[in-house]
């Protein structure tokens, strides 16, 4: 199932793959009509003119065409405005829109189911009852693509911008936090203290997307080893890095052929949002960062960020979900957990580092830091307080008016008394 799911979310950032899937039930759809004839329902059915059923397709084909490329080239457009005005991370996101991507499909569906239909018509391909049937559904179709098009409109006036853009980052950067929050080592076991142990590298160069720890216990019970990940997804990759260590029940790891063993890590270009929490802290991050540029000058977009980090975080701190089945499925797997601090390090400093000169974004950084320092957990106060401490000193650097400061310096040392508790 875990498998399934990376593949199903591989497949939403394609924007071929709901059109083709819709296409296909189209033609299904405009075949079924057929059946009918071969049932008693031509003796109740109402009498169809062939010529009303050829009108309302004809009518359809063509509009149908129009706003298709029309819709294409708004969504396009969408993605540009996404990539220049947010950061070029959340395209993956805007891709996997599913208004957008309902909206596209419905409208090629339609057309193709038109098309297809019509020429049916034309052919004498059905009977009074086989007629009927299709103008049934020729006219749910339609109904669809009116209630579609409603939708999509209102949806597109938003796609692209940020604000719709920060959304799509919380909620799938939501999403991988709740399932890592939940199995903190992927099913597997704690990593161990061992030292040593047989490294296997990566073949290729890239981010490893998603770790089949199913496949790895598979392996490593058949090959009687024990296998400690040491490249989570999110982590880049070259043949010099190593994938993972190999500890041999009885202490020979020169024999054991693992030449198989990197095909259980899905290596690619970019990093992905499903199965790396650190991810989504960095585009938000990012999105902030591009905020607090010269060229842009928006401090209220960078608060509002914070805003969201201070959320995803206080959703790490919750206590995980409990589960039926045993915690460690894969017992010769072992992971290491993410740490606070690198996500930390991801969400806040590029914040801290832009947005030393002003007062708003540091103010409201250190009161969020000072939130998180007071939420209980010891990593997180910790991280809290290293990182309110940082942002002091560039704030310290960057600002020349000594009212500004002495606001920040006030805002800090709540930060220091709670992450001394």
């Amino acid at each position: 199932m875990d498998r399934i799911r990376f593949i199903f979310s591989r497949l939403r950032e394609h924007l071929w793959a709901r059109p083709l899937a819709i296409c296909l039930l189209s033609i299904g759809a405009a075949f079924i009509a057929k059946l009918a004839d071969d049932t008693g329902l031509s003796q109740f059915a109402p009498s169809i003119a062939p010529e009303s059923i050829e009108t309302l397709l004809s009518i359809m084909a063509t509009s149908m065409l129009v706003i298709a490329t029309f819709s294409v080239g708004s969504i396009v457009a969408a993605y540009a405005s996404a990539s220049s005005t947010a950061t070029p991370r959340s395209f993956g996101l805007v891709v996997a829109d599913d208004v957008s991507q309902n909206a596209l499909s419905t409208f090629v569906g339609a057309f193709i189911f038109s098309i297809v239909s019509l020429t049916e018509v034309k052919n004498n391909y059905f009977q009074a009852a086989g007629l009927f049937i299709l103008f049934i559904l020729s006219a749910i179709v339609f109904g669809i693509v009116i209630i579609t098009f409603v939708r999509w409109v209102d949806s597109i006036a938003r796609l692209g911008r940020v604000g719709s853009t920060i959304d799509k980052v919380e909620k799938a950067a939501s999403a991988a936090l709740k399932r890592r929050h939940n199995d903190p080592t992927l099913r597997s076991v704690p990593v161990q203290t061992r030292e040593g142990g047989h490294a296997v590298f990566a073949a290729v160069v890239g981010y490893v997307q998603y770790i089949d720890i199913a496949v790895l216990q598979t392996w490593a019970e058949k090959a009687g080893v024990h296998v400690v990940v040491a490249a989570l997804p999110g982590t880049f990759v070259a043949p010099g890095r190593p994938l993972a260590y190999i500890h041999a029940d009885d202490g020979e790891e020169s024999g054991i052929d693992c030449k198989h063993l990197p095909d259980s890590f899905k290596i690619g270009s970019d990093r992905l949002f499903a199965d790396d929490p650190r991810f989504g802290l960095v585009v938000l991050s990012e999105i902030a960062g591009r905020a607090l540029s010269p060229a842009i000058n928006d401090p209220g977009t960078a608060i509002d960020i914070i805003g969201t980090l201070l959320q995803l975080f206080a959703l790490w701190s919750e206590p995980a979900a409990e589960r039926d089945e045993p915690a460690a499925k894969y017992d010769r797997v072992e992971v290491h957990e993410i740490s606070v601090r690198d996500m930390f390090d991801d969400a806040f400093t590029a914040i801290a580092r832009d947005g030393a000169g002003m007062v708003e974004v540091a103010v409201r950084l250190q009161k969020a830091l000072n939130s998180l320092a007071s939420i209980g957990n010891a990593d997180m106060r910790d991280a809290a307080r290293y990182h309110g401490q940082l942002a002091l000193k560039r704030a310290e650097i960057a600002m020349e008016v000594a009212e500004d400061l002495a606001m920040v310096r006030q805002a800090a040392t709540f930060t220091e008394k709670n992450a001394a508790l």
